[in-house]
Formats: structure tokens, C-alpha cells, sequence
């Protein structure tokens, strides 16, 4: 018996057993790594809003109350403060905050109803250092003005009109009471609103007579001065005086003024 012997055929290349892939461990735990701190970032900004708007809530409410407090004992009402600017935290770091907003639609003034608002920029931390520069307007009815004005030789109320305030006066000519209305434009004049004549006419006596001159002499050219800073905080002036039918807007100014009670209480003069 003769053992035949078989030629071995080498495998093909193709036929071998291939290797099991390695799973692409490193690639997914980066991939995961990633997506973590990803979340954890939006996490850390949206807990650092909802702080912030903690802190502008407290920091409002905060303003508020110390302004409450330090208003004069002839000053009452309500004042809403928003905080204005980015992150409130960030501004309060820095020392100071970027605008204040202070409204107050109810106010009384020594028993006179008026609105105010007003807007301060760089308003520091610390109560006791001036705000670098606010703007401020009040709005006060047409009764409230009678209530706190009076016009030499004005015999009754003032009538607000169009950018116009007109009064009532009187004098004597001849013995004979001749009663006269005049017509004036206020403009801003610092610590005073200035009243220049516009218009004046005879309304009840005179007969006859040509009193023009005579009315000229009386109401006179030269603009009334209506002295206002007596009734406001030392260092804050006039900038505008806005007049319509019922009610008068007066914009006003200043600037480096601390907000104390002290402060608000001290009152301008005219020079």
C-alpha cells in the first residue's frame, strides 16, 4: 500500500479569518465628554441669569425703599426703580450701576398732586457718593400750578393753552378799574421760567379809550422771572418748560448730586 501523497493548496488571502474590529471606545467616551461639559456650561449661564435677575429684583427693591426713606416729610408717593444695563452683579463689582429709572405717576408735593420720573446714569453703589448725571421731568395739572404760583398783578388763575399761559389783571386809569388779559410763552431759563409777553387786550372797562399804550406800560417787555429753584433741590436746574391745555411738563437736570435725604431737602435759590 503506497501512501499518495496530497499537495496542500495555500489559502487564499481572502479565506483567512478576519480580525474582529476594535469598538471605537475612546472616540464615543470624547464624544460624551463633550456633550457633559457642554450641558454643565448652559447650566452654569442659565443659573448665573436667573442670579442676576435675583440680584436686579433685591437691588431694585432695595433703591426703592432707601429712596422711600430719604424723601422729604413734605414729599409722599409710591416710586417704581428699574435697573437698567447688563448683569446687575457685574455692575454692582464695578462700583456703580449704568442707569437708574425712577417713575413716581402719584406724587404730592407739600399737599400738590404731580407725577415725576426720572433717569439717573452712573448711580454708585454707595449711597453716599453723588450720581454722575440724571434728567428728570415732573407733570403737574393746570389747578396744581395755581395752587403753588402766583403772578404779580394776576387776579385769578392762570389758563394753560397751547405753549401759551394767560392770566388776568387790573388797573386803574382815570379812577376808572380797567381789567386786562395777558398772554405769555414760558421758557426755561436754569433756576427760573421765564414768562415774555406775547399779548395783552382790555376786557372789561375803558369805554372808548385807547389803552394800548397804557397796557404796554403795565405788562411792560421784558419777560416775567418766575423763580423755581427755591421749590427744587440744590443744583438741579430748568432745561425745558412744556405747556398744553390742562397740564404743564418742566424738564429738569443735574448733575454729581447725591441722592440723600439731606440733599433733596436743600433747596436752590435764584441768583
Amino acid at each position: 500500500m503506497t501512501d499518495a501523497t496530497q499537495p496542500t493548496e495555500p489559502l487564499a488571502p481572502s479565506a483567512l479569518p478576519s480580525a474582529p474590529a476594535p469598538a471605537p471606545r475612546k472616540r464615543h467616551r470624547g464624544v460624551w465628554a463633550m456633550l457633559w461639559i457642554g450641558i454643565a456650561l448652559v447650566a452654569l449661564v442659565v443659573l448665573y441669569f436667573v442670579a442676576d435677575g435675583i440680584a436686579r429684583a433685591y437691588a431694585e427693591g432695595r433703591v426703592k425703599s432707601e429712596i422711600e426713606q430719604n424723601l422729604p416729610d413734605f414729599v409722599s408717593g409710591d416710586v417704581t426703580v428699574h435697573i437698567g444695563g447688563t448683569s446687575v452683579i457685574a455692575q454692582y463689582l464695578s462700583g456703580s450701576f449704568e442707569k437708574v429709572e425712577l417713575d413716581a405717576p402719584k406724587l404730592t408735593v407739600q399737599g400738590i398732586p404731580l407725577s415725576a420720573s426720572v433717569v439717573a446714569n452712573g448711580v454708585p453703589a454707595d449711597r453716599t457718593k453723588p450720581v454722575s448725571d440724571l434728567a428728570g421731568t415732573i407733570t403737574i395739572s393746570q389747578s396744581s400750578i395755581n395752587s403753588l404760583l402766583r403772578l404779580p398783578g394776576a387776579t385769578g388763575d392762570l389758563t394753560l393753552g397751547e405753549g401759551t399761559i394767560k392770566y388776568d389783571g387790573t388797573t386803574q386809569v382815570l379812577g376808572l378799574s380797567i381789567g386786562y388779559t395777558v398772554t405769555v410763552v414760558p421758557t426755561a431759563d436754569g433756576e427760573s421760567i421765564l414768562l415774555k409777553p406775547t399779548k395783552a387786550e382790555v376786557t372789561t372797562g375803558g369805554g372808548n379809550l385807547d389803552l394800548s399804550r397804557l397796557l404796554g406800560t403795565v405788562v411792560g417787555s421784558k419777560p416775567l422771572s418766575v423763580c423755581v429753584a427755591q421749590s427744587l433741590p440744590k443744583g438741579v436746574t430748568v432745561d425745558d418748560v412744556a405747556v398744553k391745555p390742562g397740564a404743564a411738563t418742566i424738564h429738569l437736570s443735574a448733575h454729581d448730586l447725591v441722592l440723600s435725604q439731606e440733599t433733596l431737602a436743600t433747596k436752590g435759590s435764584c441768583s
